[in-house]
């Protein structure tokens, strides 16, 4: 089938001495993945590597068979030219690590226009903003409605958060109730937007412990979630 369509970039692995597998979640398609091959050699190809920077915005065109193979990319171009996203070592690293997440957590091959907008979004205002020590915490947060998975705030002032339903609740019902400052930290976050975020202020202990937090939670809802690996480049920038 051929389709034309946006497109996000969510990871580009070298296969072989050429060849790009790229994962990419498209606005008409969902997930899927492309073998680009001969690439990283090929000088006069259409397809040139350095589109496929992670979380960058392509307009695509390509074939699909929709039967969760490799699929065909005819053309790609870019969609939104970054300003910093790329060059600023600190949204480097932020990029790096929320598209490692977004490549375990994103699993349908499937159109979900509602989260493909909110990630265009959210990328964009990361793109335009200095203030964004906490971003990712609220990035992530904000990602489980489209997931399947957010915190029910209808009883927020009640003492725990249960992680493992996603309610809060008055008494600690199991070991992933949270209490105390996390807990706190995530009240902070429930409700607010990105242009809210400069009203929170975190020490690297409790944005760390919050991440963590977070992880977890990713954990327990998306079967086989594993903690992203630039986790700690990321903690590291941030101390």
């Amino acid at each position: 089938m051929h389709v034309n369509t946006e497109a996000i970039v969510i990871s580009a692995l070298k296969y072989g001495e050429a060849d790009l597998i790229v994962k990419a979640y498209t606005l008409e398609s969902g997930l899927k993945t492309y073998m680009l091959r001969g690439i990283l050699k090929s000088k006069k190809g259409k397809l040139k590597a350095s589109l496929f920077q992670l979380l960058t915005q392509l307009d695509l065109v390509a074939s699909h068979k929709n039967k969760g193979t490799l699929e065909y990319l005819k053309e790609a171009k870019v969609l939104h030219t970054y300003q910093t996203l790329h060059t600023n070592v600190v949204k480097a690293s932020m990029v790096m690590f929320l598209a490692e997440v977004l490549k375990n957590a994103i699993r349908e091959e499937e159109a979900n226009r509602p989260m493909y907008e909110y990630l265009k979004a959210g990328l964009n205002w990361l793109d335009l903003h200095e203030t964004i020590a906490n971003f990712h915490l609220l990035f992530l947060l904000k990602l489980c409605r489209y997931l399947g998975f957010q915190p029910d705030d209808s009883n927020k002032n009640f003492p725990y958060f249960n992680m493992l339903d996603g309610v809060f609740q008055e008494y600690k019902s199991n070991e992933y109730c949270i209490e105390g400052e996390n807990l706190q930290v995530l009240r902070q976050f429930l409700g607010i937007n990105f242009d809210g975020l400069s009203s929170i202020k975190l020490n690297q202990t409790s944005r760390t412990n919050f991440l963590n937090i977070l992880i977890l939670y990713y954990e327990l809802h998306i079967e086989g979630f594993r903690k992203p690996k630039s986790l700690a480049v990321l903690n590291e920038i941030f101390s």
